[in-house]
């Protein structure tokens, strides 16, 4: 009795040799789980900052738009949280999110036939980095923003043919990125183009237009009933003219007089973020306040650009080129790197009437953080070993630029969303190193995808060469 050529099954050894792939991913998912636990309980409280901690904390309080630096994209999620009065909880429900960034880049380069290790190893800086785990530690957007962007990738990318719905969630995922940091709104933009390139259809691109355009078209309408500006926040012209300061020269532009008096005044500072915050800064010397002035310093920048745009360009390339240096540089003087666990505490500002507020109607057991041994000391010891230095993050963004250039350039997309989230920040007001981290997940994925795009697809076998393997197609039903 001869057995049936369908009893050969041709996909099953791959599917067992999938398996072992999956244990490696799972046991390093329990060991970054068990990191966070220990973080948990190495420090007493999550991390405050003043001023963002406290300005997301307020949003959420009074659900109204902030007017200066921060949508409230964030805020909903605080919002959210508040009838459990405990920033802690909050803690560890983004320590959950941080493990989940990792199963999504996980889950993504499978489906694009990466063998396990290969897609367990790009999910290690995400997983193990202390900056990373830090972030997810404090109340801060962070966590959230890298979460909406790396699942809005996923989506995008979780077939060839991109689908309508597909699209759609794409694009709100884009949306709710942007509500949370304005910088993501232009990642829409690029999104569609890729659609566009692909040649994906128009009920996709609607799906995704609509999908991304319709919350933030809401979010200005509520911005406007409250600050009378349609728009998502009120500092992008303070943040581009502090970009301006570091070369804006005068006697160049020529303002017209209204606008002169944002020209620079001596004051000088050790980075262009700083001066949004000098007080001694030409645009801190206008009656009102700096944010008083957004529309004011936007065209006085905007004007600058366009006179002196190489030494704008200059001054990006300069900032943006910190990114990749082997140790990191702070940037500020007083913003040091983050690339350890630190032992310590960290007092609130007490003095300022908004933590009484937030820790009467939040959580009153609001307080500075600290340290707590013996944990303290077993995270300060903690070695990361894939400690990724700027170096080697260029060399992922090279790799990844590579992946772009092949006929199928599986690569593009991470690469390209990377690469602006590296230097849009610094474009629009300075380089911070935790700005880069959004940057780092995308750049590991186009680097492990990179490899893909000198490969020729492999084509499905006509059912004439199935039969001459032996392997018989099955019937349609």
């Amino acid at each position: 009795m001869t057995s049936s050529p369908v009893a050969a099954r041709p996909p099953l050894p791959a599917a067992r040799t999938a398996t072992p792939g999956h244990r490696l991913f799972a046991v390093v998912v329990t060991l970054a789980a068990a990191l966070r636990v220990l973080v948990m309980l190495g420090y007493d409280t999550a991390r405050l900052y003043w001023y963002d901690s406290f300005t997301y904390l307020d949003t959420a309080l009074h659900l109204r738009p902030n007017g200066a630096f921060h949508p409230a994209g964030y805020s909903w999620f605080l919002w959210l949280m508040r009838p459990f009065h405990s920033v802690e909880l909050i803690a560890g429900v983004q320590h959950a999110v941080g493990l989940g960034i990792g199963v999504m880049i996980y889950v993504l380069l499978r489906r694009r036939s990466l063998p396990g290790w290969a897609a367990t190893l790009a999910t290690l800086p995400v997983l193990f980095d202390p900056a990373f785990i830090r972030l997810e530690h404090a109340i801060l957007s962070d966590t959230q923003f890298i979460a909406l962007i790396v699942g809005a990738l996923l989506a995008l990318m979780w077939r060839e043919t991109v689908s309508a719905r597909h699209a759609a969630l794409a694009g709100l995922l884009l949306a709710l990125a942007g509500l949370t940091r304005t910088a993501a709104v232009p990642l829409i933009g690029l999104a569609l183009l890729h659609l566009l390139v692909r040649r994906a259809g128009w009920r996709p691109l609607a799906a995704m237009a609509l999908a991304g355009t319709l919350p933030l078209v809401a979010y200005a309408g509520w911005y406007a009933q409250h600050h009378g500006r349609f728009a998502l926040s009120g500092s992008d012209g303070v943040a581009l003219w502090a970009r301006t300061m570091t070369f804006a020269d005068c006697s160049v532009v020529k303002p017209p007089p209204q606008e002169a008096r944002l020209c620079p005044n001596g004051t000088v500072v050790d980075a262009a973020s700083e001066y949004v915050w000098a007080p001694t800064a030409s645009l801190n010397r206008l009656p009102g306040g700096r944010f008083a002035h957004n529309d004011l310093a936007r065209s006085f920048a905007v004007r600058v650009i366009a006179a002196q745009p190489l030494d704008y360009l200059a001054e990006v390339v300069k900032d943006t080129s910190l990114a990749f240096t082997w140790e990191p540089v702070p940037h500020p003087d007083r913003m040091h790197p983050t690339t350890s666990f630190p032992r310590g505490s960290w007092p609130l500002p007490e003095q300022h009437a908004l933590v009484g507020e937030v820790r009467r109607a939040y959580d009153p057991d609001i307080r500075g953080m600290r340290s707590v041994e013996p944990y303290a000391s077993l995270l300060a010891a903690y070695p990361y070993p894939w400690f990724l230095h700027g170096t080697l993050f260029g060399v992922l963004l090279l790799a990844g630029g590579l992946g772009s250039i092949g006929r199928r350039r599986p690569a593009l997309v991470p690469w390209a969303l990377a690469m602006f989230l590296l230097v849009a920040p610094v474009a629009a007001l300075d380089f911070d190193h935790r700005y880069v981290l959004p940057a780092i997940p995308l750049a590991c994925v186009a680097a492990a995808l990179a490899p893909a795009g000198t490969r020729r697809p492999r084509s499905r076998p006509s059912r004439r060469e199935g039969a001459r393997a032996g392997v018989r197609r099955p019937a349609r039903v």
